[in-house]
């Protein structure tokens, strides 16, 4: 059963206690509320101001699980606080295991400051679950996609637009990475897993897959740059750092170019392809 009077709370207690700048929002000028606004939370969530405002007021429809996990992302909980917001909301938490999409609050501080690069949160399965605007702008949004879809190791195999944004003298190298890493993934998270799961949807419908999966290869990784194709600026060359969060298994891969290159000067323009119109 809901506890309206908890959740309402906490939510304002949550929202009252965050900065603008500890969600990546800018101060502005004459800010008087303490904390974000609920305007600024409700935006973070993805859900309307007038809907956040109600449960502030313990007022509104019973939040589903989805809505739930959204507010808990949005206000940036840990995992504990998430799983208290669960059962205020009459809600059992989610399992927990290093597979879910929950982002550590600590890595989404990082990621959130991470404003003049192209950036993205994935998961072990490379589900991307944030972007920075650069990293929209260098490979189109892939939060947007849904079921097996969701990662880019089964993508690779399935839709040729993916392969498109990697230069083509690296196609056979990624095949081998997102081999290999769902082979390590399937392995360690079990039979009855999802990455388990991806890799059967794979190896029954796609024959380049189960070519490069009977090589039986582990451990295969990227060079030291990752060779892009944008549609408008060509050819970048980008180094690629990853940021691992132990306790989640995600990782934070940010997308640098050495300074004076040509692809350095690319990233400068692809700032202005960012940039909100």
């Amino acid at each position: 059963m809901i506890d309206r009077a908890g959740l309402a709370e906490f939510l304002r207690r949550r929202r009252e206690s965050l900065q603008p700048e500890d969600v990546g929002l800018p101060r502005g000028q004459r800010r008087r509320a303490a904390g974000l606004r609920r305007e600024e939370v409700a935006a973070l969530c993805h859900i309307s101001a007038d809907y956040y405002s109600r449960l502030e007021r313990e007022r509104g429809p019973h939040p589903s699980e989805q809505m739930i996990a959204s507010l808990a992302q949005g206000l940036h909980l840990s995992r504990d606080e998430r799983d208290h917001l669960f059962g205020l909301a009459g809600h059992r938490p989610p399992a927990r295991g290093s597979a879910g999409d929950h982002i550590n609050p600590g890595l989404l501080r990082i990621f959130d400051r991470l404003t003049d690069t192209p950036a993205e949160i994935v998961t072990e399965l490379g589900e991307t679950l944030r972007q920075t605007q650069l990293g929209v702008a260098l490979t189109g949004d892939l939060t947007r996609f849904a079921g097996p879809a969701r990662s880019i190791g089964y993508r690779w195999f399935t839709d040729p637009a993916t392969r498109a944004l990697y230069h083509p003298g690296d196609h056979a190298l990624h095949s081998r990475v997102f081999a290999s890493g769902l082979r390590k993934m399937a392995t360690l998270r079990g039979p009855d897993s999802w990455a388990a799961h991806l890799k059967q949807l794979l190896l029954d419908n796609n024959e380049e897959f189960r070519s490069v999966w009977n090589e039986h290869e582990i451990g295969v990784s990227y060079q030291d740059v990752k060779r892009f194709v944008h549609p408008e600026l060509g050819d970048l060359e980008l180094s690629c750092q990853a940021l691992v969060d132990p306790d989640q298994g995600h990782l934070l891969l940010v997308y640098t170019a050495v300074p004076g290159s040509e692809s350095y000067e690319k990233l400068q323009l692809l700032s202005v392809i960012a940039a909100p119109s």
